[in-house]
């Protein structure tokens, strides 16, 4: 382990013995023992994914403890949203990893009906993962699963902010997983930045639209290829009949969750007056049922995660032209902000300018579903979309008129639990998905495949010079889709 500072702080590189490596050392060793082969095969991506999952699952004490330094996270929302999302991909990995390397054979034609015409998914070679502190574990370890069982190199760069998780992962993963395929990197800004300066055959990046950014432009030198999983308002709305107690249920736990520290958290409501007026008191009781008449002193209820983040939110909320009708207590000392609800809040508040990302949800209201749909459709387009109905078909006409990463009615957060869903965003809530077999489809290169013999000489012959209309006319019907039929 090495440790070296600058104004930025103090950082550490994790490697095999007491070897000082630079980043670059790093990449090209693991470019190395990717280009000897050795993470190809089957079973060395079974052993490793194999491995990992007992890292987790021998170590979920001093993971619980770290998650619960860095943000106070309660035992039941690091182990629901940690530590078994992490052990769930490891199994779905596991499990579905024999038929995911696979050849997928595809249709031909005329002209190819001898040829053996397949996908084979290759490993990239060295990527690079670039974790988030709002879910110190998941966020660094799911992509990992699609990197490992595509068979690449792997770095990771945990965030810096979640400090105890940063520390506890650098420290276990070279304990469990080769050193010579996978290797840690810690640090902050500075490191960050000096790391992107290697190339890598792909970025994975979870966190903020600023950053993203930067990470494009340094990609950019290499051509580096880059999924971005970025925040974005996720907006709900509540149209039409629907049970207002069980809505407001499930509307506080997923704004709430983590202390709203969540990329899919419900940022702001959309509804008309009459069910504003029927939630308000709904959600009163439900946080007082969820988190006590003091919240602060609640268990169950997590922290910000720095001073600086809870200045900012502090800053948003002071900022808003909103009325705060629930909640609104703070205490910068314990980086605590209570569930706050605030009403009366127009498009261009501050609140409404960017992700809030904290226990803070403001409502807005709207007289119609249109109104509110063409509301989302002027903002960019969220990670995540929800809407609260009795109705299909007022569901459908959400479904159908928006754009979002993902969607979900009549709930919050848990469609991105499914590993069979691709989880990403789009536009500016951002670029490719993950989990289950999106993730090793996102680290994995498609290779067009065509095996072909000797065979049918004459009738690849009508391709050859010297051209004639005889031979264009002939060929353009063998190579159609129309000449797939067997004619043979």
């Amino acid at each position: 382990m090495f440790f070296f500072g600058n104004s930025f702080g103090y950082y550490r590189l994790y490697l095999p013995g007491d070897r000082m490596d630079t980043h670059s050392q790093v990449v090209d060793r693991l470019r190395s023992a990717f280009r000897s082969g050795v993470t190809v095969p089957e079973q060395f991506r079974r052993t490793q994914l194999i491995k990992l999952m007992s890292m987790i699952k021998e170590n979920e004490e001093q993971i619980l403890k770290a998650l619960h330094k860095d943000l106070a996270k309660p035992k039941f929302e690091a182990v629901l949203s940690e530590v078994d999302m992490v052990i769930n991909e490891l199994h779905y990995a596991i499990n579905n990893l024999k038929s995911w390397l696979q050849p997928e054979y595809v249709g031909k034609n005329l002209a190819t009906k001898l040829d053996d015409c397949f996908i084979r998914r290759e490993p990239l070679g060295v990527v690079l993962i670039i974790g988030a502190w709002n879910y110190p574990l998941q966020l660094l370890l799911l992509p990992m699963v699609g990197a490992i069982a595509a068979g690449n190199c792997v770095v990771i760069k945990p965030s810096e902010v979640s400090a105890a998780t940063d520390s506890l992962i650098a420290e276990l993963i070279p304990k469990y997983l080769s050193q010579d395929c996978c290797a840690v990197v810690s640090g902050g800004a500075e490191e960050t930045k000096a790391l992107l300066q290697n190339r890598f055959d792909h970025i994975f990046y979870t966190g903020s639209q600023n950053v993203a950014r930067s990470i494009l432009q340094a990609a950019s030198v290499h051509l580096t290829p880059v999924t971005l999983e970025l925040g974005g308002k996720c907006p709900c709305v509540i149209y039409g009949g629907v049970n207002i107690t069980v809505a407001a249920r499930r509307l506080a736990w997923a704004k709430f969750f983590n202390a709203g520290q969540s990329c899919v958290a419900p940022d702001y409501v959309l509804c008309t007056k009459a069910t504003r007026d029927a939630l308000l008191p709904a959600l009163r009781e439900v946080l007082e049922e969820f988190y006590s008449k003091e919240p602060q002193n609640c268990p169950d209820m997590s922290r910000i995660v720095s001073q600086r983040h809870w200045t900012r939110l502090m800053e948003l909320l002071k900022n808003s032209s909103g009325k705060v009708v629930v909640g609104g207590e703070s205490n910068e000392e314990d980086k605590y902000i209570a569930p706050t609800v605030l009403v009366d809040v127009a498009e261009d508040d501050a609140l409404m300018k960017e992700e809030i990302f904290g226990p803070i949800l403001p409502i807005i209201t709207f007289e119609s579903l249109e109104q509110s749909i063409d509301f989302i459709n002027r903002k960019e387009k969220p990670l995540a979309l929800y809407v609260f109905s009795d109705e299909s078909s007022v569901v459908k006409t959400v479904l159908e008129k928006t754009s979002s990463g993902g969607f979900c009615s009549n709930d919050g957060i848990v469609h991105m639990t499914l590993p069979g869903l691709p989880f990403g965003g789009v536009g500016a809530s951002g670029w490719g998905s993950y989990h289950g077999r999106w993730g090793f489809e996102a680290f994995s290169h498609r290779r067009a495949c065509m095996l072909r013999g000797w065979a049918l000489e004459r009738l690849n012959g009508l391709r050859y010079p010297p051209y004639t209309e005889n031979k264009l006319s002939w060929l353009r019907w063998t190579t159609s889709a129309k000449s797939s039929c067997s004619l043979m």
